[in-house]
């Protein structure tokens, strides 16, 4: 299983250097040298990074995945077009719907595409999952916007210290669920817990995200 962590991680940093530099990246690249260095942010990551598993904790787990979904009157939940809370737009929108949404987090779903964008051949590699991660978050962060009347704003996904998949790739049409929950969030700066779910599907990261503040000027 390690062994298919790193090779996505491997591909990961592949397809990063192969990319065309554009004059938006560079701007994004100077925006994350700019960024401050957090202690809270080394220490939300060694602390996930030591806690033990333990039985009990499995068993929590097993039971919360368990149990029915009830239908509520939750006023974040908004199924409507995931473009109106992505910056993203045509092709490289990847969510199909919202799922659920609460203070702390954004269920999305999404069905793996075979459209050419991030396929190779009947399948799309297991590292797109962060894209799909980094787009709930998005999502989440799109829809605290437009419940307060602000803009949809570009965020930017810092990294990952560890993307823990189960699988080498997904097959195209398979349906996935992505769940976003909020480590912490302070001036911008973010950590989130992402899970994605699917039939033999089971990957975990944690990733560290940035978003600009809003200019009221």
């Amino acid at each position: 299983m390690n062994e298919i962590a790193d090779d996505c991680m491997n591909a990961v940093e592949q397809c990063t250097e192969q990319l065309p530099t554009t004059p938006w990246m560079e701007e994004v690249e100077q925006c994350r040298e700019q960024l401050p260095t957090t202690p809270w942010m080394e220490e939300v990551e060694q602390c996930t990074e030591q806690l033990p598993t333990t039985p009990w904790m499995e068993e929590v787990e097993q039971c919360r995945e368990q149990l029915p979904r009830v239908p509520t009157a939750n006023p974040l939940v908004d199924t409507g077009a995931v473009t109106e809370l992505v910056p993203h737009t045509g092709d490289m929108v990847l969510l199909d719907r919202i799922v659920d949404c609460d203070e702390q987090g954004l269920t999305a779903e999404l069905a793996v595409r075979g459209d050419g964008l991030l396929c190779e051949g009947p399948t799309v590699p297991a590292w797109v999952g962060i894209e799909y991660m980094a787009q709930t978050i998005a999502a989440y962060v799109g829809m605290k916007a437009k419940l307060a009347n602000e803009p949809i704003r570009l965020g930017f996904l810092l990294g990952t210290r560890f993307y823990n998949s189960n699988i080498a790739a997904f097959k195209v049409g398979a349906t996935l669920t992505v769940r976003v929950e909020k480590i912490i969030q302070d001036d911008g700066l973010g950590v989130f817990e992402c899970r994605i779910l699917g039939e033999g599907v089971d990957i975990k990261a944690n990733l560290n995200v940035y978003q600009p503040p809003l200019d009221n000027a």
